[in-house]
């Protein structure tokens, strides 16, 4: 699907929630919150506004702030009401020569993925002289302030907060939109580099301080369309959240290497693209959530959930990760596709120097199915010699030719229900004919891709690798022998019942995470002992959770599902005709 505003093959999320059924995997998970607390339209939202004091319109860089101010505009000299004075916060912006010098350092010069978090804050994009001014002119007045960084303003005042989902923020970039703060756009994968490692950083950190004083929460994913909640429901909903289960809303993306098990299996997708290479699961930087009422969704982004319920989701986690999500699950699709990039992660210090990230990419492979002779490439051959491999992975990028891989990495038959390590530091790719449930932590655009097959992207360009920062991060000594023995999870039965058994997969002991799975014929009762459980159905049907408070939730095959370390005690009832079996992560 192409729009003006957005250049995708993905379709926009409709309003009103479609019906996959039972048993059907659902790309639309919703949270009911009761009946009449979402409201859908400007007109709507209009209404919603008091009529004489200052207002605030707070929201992401790539809202289309101009379309909807034109349009309150409209209903202000329609209705009557006392018109306010519009001001675009922008004006006190400081100039966009002024912002790329500020944001600089953190950009990683002409490095075309990678930068380095900021430690800037909002008001650092702002010209304080100028804003003062601004202030000065809401003082007794009926005013509207507009744009990103309006809430620097003032504290006082009717606050509206407009969201965007970060993937529909990288299709507006495609699309030719700035979305970055104070400047105009330059492409989509410098746009996106900005906002992962400064502007989605900085509005972050906005965001959450005037989390509590948010009078109305605007989805403005939909241009023609806003969706929105009073602050006092949002901030309900974000604590019932937190105290029972909860699903992500996934999304799906094409790539060089995809496959077709996502396009047979899951219903409600855009059917006219090449593929599917991803289901991003539960990757909470960019994810967000569902809330249903009254026949509406909307869509909040999961760092809300974090700010205000960290403790209660992570538990005994929180101390550690404070408000970033540890955990990330995602799909990888090769089935008839193509094999990954033979890559890397980098090691922890590194990850700290280079990138500012306080914990690196660590990832495993579970195997959710397979065809054919799939294999997984993973861990060098006994004789590598690490000189010879990089001559070999440079000759090759330089003078286009192919190498043959496996004369330096190991291949490993894949098998469903498989669980392969992936430390960083270690080489590995997945082989065609595979569906990856990959559980990771949750850093997750640092892959070092060394060898990618002469591959192109899909818009003609050879893909970018990174072979010295991969050289130097590798660990050579995960070869031959060790392999098998080390990065190849071995099951073992920890508890059991009439019916169940609880698997230990051990995970390699530099992984922050753990994993265990549970095989059942009824139903299990379960204790999250202060952790916060992520969980995939990967055998079965569907379950229902049930938790502590009596809540009642269903489950589909593929899944994933979040229990918070608030909720306690829970109960997961199988609904299938056969055994079910599900895949828990969580930190160690």
């Amino acid at each position: 699907m192409q729009h003006r505003d957005r250049n995708t093959t993905q379709k926009l999320m409709p309003i009103r929630k479609p019906d996959f059924g039972k048993g059907e995997y659902d790309i639309y998970p919703v949270r009911d919150i009761g009946a009449g607390k979402i409201s859908e339209s400007v007109e709507m939202l209009f209404s919603a506004l008091p009529a004489t004091t200052l207002i605030l319109i707070e929201g992401y860089s790539g809202t289309f702030f101009n379309n909807i101010i034109e349009r309150l505009s409209a209903l202000y000299s329609e209705s009557g009401r006392n018109v306010p004075a519009f001001i675009d916060i922008s004006r006190a912006m400081k100039g966009p020569a002024e912002i790329s010098k500020l944001v600089e350092d953190s950009m990683g010069g002409n490095d075309p993925l990678f930068g380095k978090r900021t430690n800037l804050s909002l008001r650092d994009f702002f010209d304080s002289r100028k804003l003062e001014e601004i202030r000065q002119q809401t003082v007794g007045r009926n005013v509207l302030v507009y744009g990103t960084g309006a809430s620097l303003v003032s504290e006082e005042g009717f606050l509206v907060y407009m969201d965007i989902p970060k993937n529909e923020i990288q299709f507006r970039s495609r699309a030719g939109h700035a979305t970055n703060i104070g400047t105009p756009s330059v492409s989509p994968s410098f746009d996106y580099k900005r906002n992962y490692f400064i502007d989605w950083i900085v509005q972050n950190r906005q965001k959450k301080s005037i989390l509590p004083n948010i009078s109305i929460y605007v989805d403005a994913q939909r241009p023609e369309d806003l969706v929105f909640i009073k602050g006092d429901d949002l901030r309900e909903a974000l604590g019932q959240l937190a105290s029972s289960v909860f699903r992500i809303r996934p999304w799906f993306e094409p790539g060089p290497w995809g496959g077709t098990w996502i396009k047979d299996h899951i219903k409600g997708l855009n059917k006219e693209v090449p593929n599917y290479a991803w289901s991003f699961e539960l990757i909470t930087p960019e994810n967000g959530i569902l809330l249903f009422s009254s026949g509406l969704m909307l869509e909040f982004s999961f760092d809300l959930l974090m700010f205000q319920e960290g403790r209660n989701v992570l538990g005994k986690a929180h101390e550690r990760f404070g408000d970033e999500f540890p955990i990330r699950f995602d799909f990888l699709d090769t089935f008839d596709g193509g094999n990954l990039s033979v890559q890397c992660h980098p090691r922890p210090a590194y990850t700290l120097r280079e990138f500012g990230e306080t914990f690196t990419q660590e990832e495993t492979y579970y195997i959710l199915d397979t065809k054919d002779d799939a294999l997984v490439y993973l861990g060098f051959q006994e004789d590598i010699d690490p000189d010879e491999f990089k001559r070999e992975l440079e000759g090759s990028y330089r003078d286009q030719r192919e190498i043959d891989i496996t004369k330096f990495v190991q291949t490993h038959p894949s098998r469903k229900h498989d669980l392969f390590l992936i430390p960083y530091g270690t080489i590995h790719g997945s082989g065609q004919n595979n569906l990856v449930l990959e559980i990771s932590s949750t850093p997750y655009i640092f892959t070092f891709k060394m060898y990618d097959w002469l591959r192109k992207d899909l818009n003609g360009s050879l893909r970018t690798l990174n072979i010295e920062r991969g050289m130097v991060n590798l660990y050579f000594d995960r070869k031959g022998g060790k392999v098998k023995e080390e990065l190849i999870s071995k099951p073992e039965i920890i508890d059991q019942g009439t019916d169940w058994t609880l698997e230990h997969l051990p995970t390699h002991p530099t992984h922050l995470y753990d994993v265990h799975r549970f095989n059942f014929n009824s139903s299990i009762s379960v204790e999250t002992n202060g952790k916060c459980h992520v969980m995939s159905l990967v055998e079965g049907s569907s379950i229902m959770i049930e938790t502590a408070t009596g809540y009642r939730e269903r489950f589909n095959y593929a899944e994933t599902f979040v229990l918070p370390a608030a909720a306690g005690k829970y109960k997961i009832i199988n609904e299938s005709s056969s055994p079910a079996i599900i895949i828990k992560a969580f930190v160690k």
